[in-house]
């Protein structure tokens, strides 16, 4: 049971990417916030090549590490539709600064404080990423550009299967006060950007299938 849980999270993680990345060539942008994006591809690099995780989770990780590398490509490509302000030499610069950081704090950070399986982090930048896709649709001035009812449905699965399955079957969890607070705080925050996602499309009078 806890593997069929772990699993399902990560292809409705799958899922999330596939639709965000559909999403951002049809409307010509990128639909995973920039720094969200340099902490995700730095966990996926990690955990599958230098602290590489046991099957079926290393398999998972390949797969989300390349559909990431699709995000970047789209972030490189459409990245003056979002930034059209600054410089495109200014924003590889931030993009290089913050992918270095995030990199050497989860790596580092991994490392000192004995989490070789990266779950603090996992759940950590995941708070980040929730957050951040909520600002991300205040920003984009509640278009939708790169967003759909699927890409948050989907992430809030993902992400909340994970919760359960590390809540319930993980020694880890049993033992920590700030993950259970780390799986409410990610939920609440998937919860709101799917409302808002739910409204806003009430508001354009568009199908919740239109993709």
């Amino acid at each position: 049971m806890q593997t069929i849980i772990l699993v399902s999270g990560g292809i409705f993680w799958i899922l999330t990417y596939i639709f965000i990345i559909s999403k951002g060539y049809k409307d010509k942008t990128y639909g995973m916030p920039l720094f969200a994006l340099c902490a995700n591809i730095s966990w996926e690099f990690i955990f599958s090549f230098i602290l590489p995780h046991s099957s079926p989770q290393l398999y998972i990780n390949y797969l989300w590490f390349g559909l990431d590398v699709v995000i970047v490509f789209q972030f490189f490509k459409y990245h003056k539709k979002e930034f059209p302000n600054i410089q495109s030499l200014k924003l590889y610069a931030i993009f290089v600064v913050a992918l270095a950081s995030a990199f050497s704090i989860i790596l580092t950070g991994g490392m000192a404080l004995g989490d070789t399986d990266g779950v603090y982090a996992a759940f950590g930048q995941n708070l980040l990423m929730s957050i951040l896709f909520v600002l991300m649709f205040f920003k984009r001035e509640k278009e939708l550009r790169g967003q759909s009812i699927f890409i948050a449905v989907f992430k809030m699965l993902g992400t909340g299967l994970t919760s359960i399955h590390f809540y319930f079957f993980e020694p880890v969890s049993q033992s920590s006060v700030v993950l259970p607070v780390l799986f409410i705080s990610i939920f609440a925050f998937d919860l709101l950007y799917t409302l808002l996602i739910l409204n806003q499309y009430k508001k354009n009078h568009k199908s919740l299938f239109s993709i």
